[in-house]
């Protein structure tokens, strides 16, 4: 929980709207997203451990394989999940992406930033 703390900070200097902490998303199964902002339905999963040699939880089959479980289940509740490293927390690099989607789910901006290619949009 160390290196999340760093996170719940960032984002509230930012002026951003304070995330719920360890927030259980699944009516079933007890999976908990690191923070979630749940009026926008968007999650943010710290994994630890992925620098470590030999690699921590979510670097190891079972570890990944419940990972896939959870991050499925929250797609298919209508969830954005954004998965960070610690080193990208500690770095600023999560905070920037994060700032950047929070500010468009509260202005009401959806799209995607994306151009499309050929083809008819209907």
């Amino acid at each position: 929980m160390a290196m999340k703390l760093p996170l719940a900070v960032q984002s509230q200097s930012l002026g951003l709207p304070a995330p719920v902490q360890e927030y259980r998303f699944h009516p079933e199964r007890g999976w908990m997203f690191d923070f979630a902002w749940v009026d926008h339905r968007i999650a943010i999963e710290v994994d630890g451990g992925t620098w470590k040699p030999g690699g921590g939880r979510h670097n190891r089959a079972k570890g990944y394989e419940e990972d896939a479980r959870k991050l499925n289940a929250a797609t298919e509740l209508g969830w954005a999940v954004y998965r960070y490293t610690t080193r990208q927390v500690a770095n600023g690099e999560a905070m920037v992406q994060i700032e950047r989607v929070l500010r468009r789910a509260i202005d009401g901006d959806l799209s995607d930033g994306g151009e499309r290619v050929g083809g008819s949009a209907g």
